[in-house]
């Protein structure tokens, strides 16, 4: 005890006074495995002997930390911005200059240091209104509809928030696909609202059938008010690509059932295989009719950190909102006010993405996406040569989500260590070749199955190394537990 007697007093904030909601929130992509990634790469660095000389993170979405190359463009720009003296500097192109000048010239005080309004710069929001009716072959889009976020994460918890409310069987529901991106289950764990699980058919490369949103909604009412319907499209961790009719079906589900739409289209120019097109959820919806584009309500989402600019760190992102109330859309330009504004870097670069009349080259794009689209092919037929692994195509986004036929033994072994089998085989494969990877259990599964995620990312070469090493893990990893 200390002299003023407060020396062994309890934490006001501790595992029983906090927040529950929070304690019950997980998220896989950084998770255990990656923790336990975190602390290998420093034991290299340390000098510890390992049977590798280096940890390849293939768990999460991070191009640039894979080693793709900014746009050059979308650099200059930036740098432009961030440090006007530069616009005297010969050594930049006229077009970068000219495109600076007009960003800084709507930013307060002519700096990106300054506030930005809460909803965004008033010229990027019409420039992503211009996007979008460009994309969806000229039906309108109204800046006033336009909500510049912290990448698309930001802007889907926002209306997470908005839409829930209630208590014991009247307690929101929303509609996620199994499996999902964790940013959902996380996120309605935090604001104690109910997931409303739906399957993807595996077998059917990860498709969406109404059929089985019936199922879980009709399941749902029993504890819930089912209130929203969530879709990944292209899918993350799944890498399918929606058809039109599948859409269009989506679209007569929400409308019957009176769901509020949630389209996470932040992949949308992530689309590889033969035959696949991307078909955003607003243009489907108008080209419905009336019937539809009058009623249903949508909120979309794209963000600056995949496609093929993969510009995570600037976590640009912005959200159209179709049919909102207007006395909801006052409270979510309030709800957004509180945090005063997304960072202006990436609005900066969200303008550079979504920008209709630029002058530089495609090329750069155009490489991305196409050493992309091999990377994808190559993926799935290495994967579908090993004996107990199975690969659907991956057909858009930048993931792969295998299938594993795992031994009894090592299904024992998990659960004698209190882990699930995938986790098991991950946190193995982690510690035997360096290859961090994240298990099917932290996006949901069907029981009985086991999965991981990759992704496609790492540079071709690289990708080769880690495909082989995976296929002999995969069979060294049998002949032992078998």
């Amino acid at each position: 005890m200390t002299e003023n007697g407060l020396g062994h007093r309890e934490k006001v904030l501790n595992m029983n006074t906090m927040n529950p909601n929070v304690k019950r929130v997980e998220y896989a992509v950084r998770g255990p495995i990656v923790q336990r990634a975190v602390q290998i790469e420093k034991e290299l660095k340390e000098g510890v002997k390992k049977p590798f000389s280096e940890v390849i993170k293939a768990n999460i979405g991070d191009a640039h930390a894979m080693g793709q190359k900014p746009i050059t463009f979308f650099r200059q720009v930036v740098a432009l911005c961030a440090y006007p003296d530069l616009l005297e500097d010969n050594k930049f192109p006229d077009d970068a200059k000219n495109r600076a000048r007009r960003i800084l010239q709507s930013c307060g005080g002519g700096s990106l240091g300054a506030y930005s309004a809460s909803t965004g710069i008033e010229v990027i929001r019409q420039d992503v209104a211009r996007y979008i009716e460009k994309r969806d072959g000229g039906i309108p889009s109204n800046p006033d509809n336009i909500y510049l976020s912290t990448g698309a994460s930001d802007a889907i918890v926002t209306m997470l928030k908005l839409l829930t409310s209630g208590e014991g069987k009247t307690r929101s529901g929303v509609m996620i696909s199994i499996p999902q991106y964790p940013l959902y289950s996380a996120a309605l764990a935090e604001l104690a609202a109910v997931q409303i699980s739906y399957y993807l058919d595996e077998d059917k490369c990860w498709g969406l059938d109404v059929s089985e949103l019936r199922r879980a909604v009709e399941a749902a009412r029993e504890h819930c008010k089912p209130r929203a319907l969530c879709i990944i499209n292209p899918g993350n961790p799944t890498g399918q690509v929606q058809s039109r009719q599948c859409i269009e079906d989506v679209i007569r589900f929400a409308a019957e059932e009176r769901l509020f739409l949630m389209a996470d289209e932040v992949y949308q120019d992530n689309v590889y295989a033969e035959g696949c097109q991307f078909h955003s959820f607003k243009k489907v919806l108008f080209e419905m009719g009336p019937e539809y584009s009058n009623t249903v309500e949508l909120a979309s989402f794209h963000s600056t950190s995949k496609c093929y600019m993969g510009e995570c760190g600037f976590r640009g992102g912005y959200m159209e909102v179709i049919n909102m109330d207007p006395q909801v859309k006052l409270q979510l330009t309030k709800l957004v006010s509180v945090r005063l504004c997304p960072p202006i870097p990436g609005q900066v670069l969200l303008d550079l993405v979504v920008g209709t009349h630029l002058t530089w080259t495609p090329r750069e794009r155009t490489a991305n996406l196409e050493i992309l689209a091999e990377k994808a092919k190559l993926t799935e037929q290495i994967f579908n040569t090993v004996s107990g692994i199975r690969c659907n195509p991956v057909q858009g986004a930048m993931y792969t989500f295998p299938r594993l036929t795992l031994p009894e033994k090592a299904i024992a072994a998990a659960k004698e260590k209190g882990q699930a089998p995938d986790m098991f085989y991950c946190m193995k494969l982690l510690e035997e070749t360096g290859i961090c990877l994240v298990p099917g259990s932290g996006f949901g599964q069907r029981d009985g199955t086991h999965h991981f995620r990759m992704t496609i990312l790492p540079a071709t070469e690289k990708l080769k190394i880690v495909l082989e090493n995976i296929r002999a893990f995969h069979k060294r990893f049998t002949e032992e537990f078998s």
